[in-house]
């Protein structure tokens, strides 16, 4: 037990201080956003809203996001992330206070987008601080580590979030969302103010290649907005499900959801340095993620028994755990032919066009044709995105660039 504590923590070795410090910050500001998971449920069950209005809320939801994510990337180029950074999440913690007292359908509408807009600004500048503090030899664990974080947020979050509806009902999520952007603002200005905190890998490209000419890269960005709609079924839909179909509370969802993270806490940086060390591709080992989550939704209509949504989880933890770490690598990759603000927003992006159409879509093929029609129809587009990226890795090979 204790050389399989050492190995454990020896796949963290190597990392800069900058990168657990914005790690530190991510989870901080992570597990302050407990609300995201229980929208579906407070929209629909607190305000009353039918589930076409949610989707349609949802939606800008996911509007906000793609606006955000778009501008993000823009600021960073021109201003910084730094800059970037401490605007979005102080801006964020204000705007979250404030929107728990919008409780009309085009307010909500209004205040969600806007909220979105300016939080998810905050997505290509992390990125970027992160490709800035990392080694070229450790970002695809330093992604991991952030993961980690946003996940141990994630994993505590829900759970939490759960007892304080319970004993204080929505408008406390609110109120703790807000108070955690501030705190993580300040704790942000501390240690990675650019005074302190000095660039590992800041890299500058004399004659960057435009984005829009990087076929491969488009080709990997259809493939993401295919993986970010389906997984995100299991924080919009699928919460939802739980509670009608298997009759499951708040409380039993949020420690549902919060194994996710849970199982990612312990499991993913070993996988990941594994993973690192063998001979398989940053496109291959995407490619693994989106299908075992694509089975993961197969296997939510093989039976009733309430087991089944543990072993589902599972399988899209598996999944996301190898997927996202390698898809983000491998973005930033790609980010070294041109503007590293521009390439990462666009990989925010695809999921944050996944968030227009994966929330909205969800819900719309719930209410027209049932969970369990919704769950095939997810595992069909799965289908479609490991097509693509099985085109994508041909397309690698033939131009020598897999890696």
């Amino acid at each position: 037990m204790k050389t399989l504590f050492k190995n454990y923590i020896d796949t963290f070795k190597g990392l800069s201080t900058e990168v657990w410090w914005l790690a530190l910050i991510t989870f901080v500001n992570r597990a302050g956003t407990m609300v995201i998971p229980f929208l579906t449920l407070y929209l629909k069950e607190d305000l009353k809203f039918s589930l076409t209005e949610v989707s349609l809320i949802m939606a800008a939801f996911g509007l906000g996001s793609v606006a955000g994510s778009w501008i993000g990337g823009k600021l960073t180029d021109k201003i910084g992330y730094y800059k970037v950074m401490v605007r979005s999440l102080l801006s964020t913690g204000l705007l979250f206070i404030v929107l728990q007292y919008l409780n009309t359908f085009y307010s909500l509408c209004i205040g969600i987008f806007l909220v979105m807009t300016v939080a998810d600004t905050f997505r290509p500048a992390m990125f970027v601080a992160m490709s800035v503090y990392s080694k070229p030899e450790n970002k695809t664990r330093s992604v991991t580590l952030i993961r980690l974080a946003i996940n141990l947020g994630f994993s505590a979050g829900p759970a939490v979030g759960g007892l304080i509806i319970t004993f204080l009902g929505y408008s406390g999520l609110f109120w703790v969302d807000g108070i955690t952007c501030i705190l993580a603002t300040i704790l942000l200005m501390m240690v990675l103010n650019p005074r302190v905190a000095k660039p590992i890998d800041n890299l500058e490209i004399e004659n960057p290649v435009s984005i829009y000419k990087d076929k491969p890269f488009w080709i990997f960005f259809i493939a993401m907005i295919i993986f970010g709609i389906i997984f995100m079924q299991y924080f919009s839909t699928m919460p939802l499900y739980y509670k009608e179909v298997h009759g499951l509370t708040e409380l039993q969802i949020g420690i549902l959801l919060g194994l996710n993270g849970f199982f990612i806490f312990l499991l993913e940086m070993p996988l990941i340095k594994w993973l690192e060390d063998s001979k398989y591709s940053k496109i291959g080992l995407t490619l693994l993620g989106l299908l075992l989550t694509t089975i993961s939704f197969y296997l939510l209509n093989i039976t009733s028994w309430i087991g089944i949504l543990i072993i589902g989880m599972l399988f899209v933890t598996v999944g996301e755990m190898i997927g996202f770490p390698f898809s983000n690598a491998f973005a930033m990759d790609r980010a070294k032919k041109g503007k590293s603000g521009e390439y990462l927003s666009m990989y925010v992006m695809a999921f944050a066009i996944a968030n227009v159409f994966g929330h909205s879509g969800g819900l719309k093929l719930v209410a027209t044709v049932g969970y369990a029609n919704t769950w095939y129809i997810m595992a069909g587009l799965g289908l479609v995105g490991i097509l693509l990226l099985l085109y994508l890795k041909r397309v690698l090979i033939s131009k020598n660039e897999l890696t």
